[in-house]
């Protein structure tokens, strides 16, 4: 007979304990962009409502904002890198495979010897992160895990490809994850759709490729659907949700998912995110992203009750509801 497995016992319940963003230096406009390429600043807001995104320098580095997101992350929880012992980067555009950019970050940041991995989940990478940072923390596997979305899209964009270039831009955001007495993280709701692979692709194995229409109208139908069922997994009514915050993708897809989550039973006044305009598609960041600009605006506040949804390619998606730090 084999002898008994000790399982580790975790936390009952877990939370946001702190969050932190940062983006370039360098904004890009509309202006700027119709210099290059056939487009103007009326096309552009019509179509996808950017205004505005930042591009990162040449020498700018996934890493280097990743490291900058976490660390900020860790000062708004008040916590010690000591404290950490697990650090996931959700990310897609990685110059190369390895080494990856988790135990990097970790190091920079002054975070000895975690566990530290990526997951590519595309744009919904850090709703992925999320769920598994806080089941690490319930299982016992994880006291603290640092989630860093994190992207460099100018890197895998044809910058004459008008499909692309207006959208996507550069960014990271970040979410520490500890214990918590009372839920403070929902159960993650995810999936994906892999017959719809071919909507979203790297081209020539270089440059990001989507068929915008398909994209649009797959993200329109199915990600309120998701919404709904990541409420209810946490035991809630879309009336209880204060703050929406999709992927940010188009502001016509975000504005899409509003309207049907507002037809379902959420409330009129449910704030919703549009950090899309000034910040442009940022995939795995654009979520924590836009947390951490509308918790600095005061358009969500501690204790509001905030539903997550990220969709991309794969297809994959996820969502799930916390509650704000």
């Amino acid at each position: 007979m084999s002898p008994a497995l000790t399982l580790r016992q975790g936390a009952a319940a877990t939370r946001i304990l702190g969050v932190g963003s940062t983006q370039p230096d360098t904004v890009v406009t509309n202006d700027d962009l119709a210099k290059t390429m056939d487009t103007n600043d009326q096309w552009i807001r019509e179509r996808v409502g950017i205004v505005e995104r930042r591009f990162a320098a040449k020498d700018e580095l996934l890493v280097d904002m990743a490291v900058t997101a976490g660390a900020k992350a860790l000062a708004d929880a008040g916590t010690d890198p000591s404290e950490v012992d697990t650090v996931i980067v959700p990310n897609c555009t990685m110059p190369s495979p390895i080494p990856n950019a988790a135990a990097q970050v970790a190091d920079r940041i002054g975070i000895q010897a975690p566990g530290a991995f990526d997951i590519n989940a595309a744009c919904a990478g850090f709703c992925y992160g999320l769920g598994l940072a806080s089941d690490l923390v319930r299982s016992g596997s994880s006291r603290k895990v640092l989630v860093i979305g994190a992207e460099k899209l100018t890197d895998a964009v044809d910058p004459t490809d008008r499909s692309t270039a207006i959208i996507f831009a550069d960014g990271a955001g970040a979410a520490l994850v500890g214990p918590a007495d009372e839920p403070g993280i929902g159960p993650v709701v995810w999936g994906s759709a892999g017959d719809h692979v071919d909507m979203i692709y790297m081209r020539d194995h270089r440059y990001i490729h989507q068929e915008g229409q398909s994209v649009f109208r797959w993200a329109t139908t199915q990600m309120a659907p998701i919404a709904i069922k990541a409420v209810e997994a946490a035991g809630l009514s879309l009336s209880d949700v204060d703050v929406l915050i999709p992927h940010q993708a188009n502001l016509r897809i975000v504005e899409s998912i509003a309207k049907r989550l507002r037809a379902k039973g959420a409330r009129e006044d449910l704030v919703v995110a549009d950090d899309i305009r000034y910040s442009g598609n940022t995939s795995s960041a654009s979520i924590p992203l836009a947390l951490d600009h509308m918790r600095a605006a005061g358009k969500v506040k501690q204790g509001d009750v905030v539903l997550l949804v990220g969709f991309g390619a794969g297809l994959s998606y996820a969502g799930q509801v916390i509650i704000c730090p």
